[in-house]
């Protein structure tokens, strides 16, 4: 696989000065030595643009995800086939349509696909949706409705999961985030080509060369795309990447440089931009641990003590063994990032002051020992100032627990949990292929968590468990290394 630095500062494309000193410069500090910390550091993105639309973008940061059991407002909506039928043919007549009317149908369009599982519905009109919508982000007549239109292919293609539209659709959506004039939409169209490289068929290829494209964005800090230091763009590339990442399997000879360009983020003063930076190192840090094979030395790794359990594959109980080295200077990084921990800066909010310290908490323990997952509620023990916590559980509907205990599941759960938002429940229980491939991991109901012996909760878990379009997938069904 081609060098994902030499791609991105030799390929043309525009870069920051800050990047291209940065470069210039890296090649000497390395060689002089691999303990020195970096040399500069900068700010690589601002405060949010007046831009941004919470309707596609989510504010939820790592590790805040406690329960997806948002309240439906669809549940009562019986006739709801009927009216996205409906809804389908205003979006398909554009003769005599305003940008308000199309604003309107788009709305209404990914409401009751978001909250409705209508995979039998849509199917029979995805190239003539998708057309529809592209002449909406095409003209660009209303920030709305361009935003309307790409969550709309987003929804339409984690619904279908048909592997042509991402052939049909890529260049539309590239086009659309190198020249839009609106940094929203520049944000909504990187999520959208997201959503469409990993559920529309783009294949490993596909996959590996929208990573270098989005890498490109973060190095650059959006100069690349005309969205200089815009967070909101930078924070939607990143976001984008990792769930990519999590698609590949063998990252080794890309993770040094890319880790690199993530610790230069981890100085921007956007706290969003610095955790999903940091998220995305963890992931790379995990993944240079695979589960132990039959040939490996049995001793080839020592347990850390008092954490037996840190060391085991959560899929069949295998240890995890070490296989390369992330980066090259780790004990600079934990330095960093414990920075981050526990900073007490006046200019930062104290709401921001509290998402950097837990998120950066959990993702150090992640770095310093990369068997390790998420954990929520951590904190320090004074006497040994090592990090501790336990395993991130989260909510799924009224009667179902998930367990995120590596960060590729988070990484995953965080990207369906945006682009289905209060829906994600409905097509998780729904049997939605997108959703249940991407989180096969065995869900517990309320009542075998807690042990209850309550009669009526064990039979609504058992028909929850013998429903046809229940997936009862595991880790053991799919090997996500």
């Amino acid at each position: 696989m081609p060098d994902l630095r030499r791609q991105i500062f030799e390929s043309g494309k525009t870069v920051s000065r800050k990047a291209a000193s940065r470069e210039a410069s890296r090649t000497n500090s390395r060689a002089s030595s691999k303990q020195t910390s970096r040399q500069s550091s900068r700010n690589a993105s601002r405060q949010a643009s007046d831009d941004e639309d919470s309707g596609f973008l989510s504010d939820d940061t790592a590790l805040s995800i406690g329960s997806l059991d948002d309240e439906n407002p669809e549940t009562e909506n019986v006739d709801w086939p009927q009216e996205l039928s409906d809804r389908m043919a205003e979006i398909l007549d554009r003769k005599r349509s305003s940008v308000q009317g199309r604003e309107e149908a788009l709305a209404a369009f990914c409401r009751l696909i978001k909250y409705h599982y209508a995979e039998e519905e849509t199917r029979p009109h995805i190239t003539d949706l998708l057309s529809a919508f592209a002449r909406s982000i095409r003209s660009e007549s209303s920030t709305r409705e361009t935003t309307l239109a790409l969550r709309a292919i987003e929804l339409l293609v984690i619904t279908s999961c048909d592997d042509k539209i991402y052939e049909n659709a890529e260049p539309l959506l590239t086009r659309c985030i190198r020249d839009s004039t609106s940094n929203a939409v520049k944000a909504a169209a990187i999520y959208c080509l997201g959503a469409c490289t990993n559920f529309g068929g783009a294949g490993e290829e596909g996959i590996l060369e929208q990573m270098t494209f989005l890498l490109d964005i973060i190095a650059s800090d959006g100069q690349s795309i005309d969205a200089n230091d815009d967070p909101i763009s930078v924070t939607a590339a990143l976001h984008v990447w990792g769930f990519l990442l999590s698609e590949v399997d063998d990252f080794e000879s890309e993770s040094e440089e890319a880790v690199q360009i993530f610790i230069d983020q981890l100085d921007s003063s956007d706290s969003g931009v610095q955790i999903a930076a940091g998220e995305n190192i963890a992931l790379l840090y995990e993944k240079s641990y695979t589960p132990q094979e039959d040939d490996d030395d049995e001793d080839s790794e020592e347990e850390e003590e008092g954490d037996e359990h840190a060391n085991i594959h959560p899929s069949g109980g295998r240890k995890l063994i070490k296989r390369y080295n992330a980066y090259h200077n780790t004990p600079e990084l934990e330095r960093q990032l414990a920075s981050l921990a526990t900073v007490h800066s006046k200019r930062i909010s104290k709401r921001d002051k509290k998402s950097l310290h837990g998120n950066f908490a959990s993702i150090l323990t992640t770095v310093e020992n990369p068997r390790r997952g998420p954990r929520y509620n951590m904190a320090i023990d004074q006497d040994t100032n090592r990090h501790y916590g336990s395993t991130l559980t989260v909510k799924i509907g009224r009667h179902g627990i998930m367990t995120i205990d590596r960060w590729w599941k988070w990484v995953r759960l965080q990207s369906l949990r945006r682009i289905l938002q209060g829906g994600f429940a409905e097509h998780y229980f729904q049997g939605n292929r997108a959703v249940l491939e991407n989180l096969p991991v065995m869900m517990r109901t309320m009542a075998e968590a807690s042990g209850s012996d309550d009669r009526q909760t064990a039979r609504r878990a058992a028909r929850m468990r013998n429903s046809k379009r229940w997936a009862a997938h595991s880790d053991d069904d799919v090997d996500m290394e």
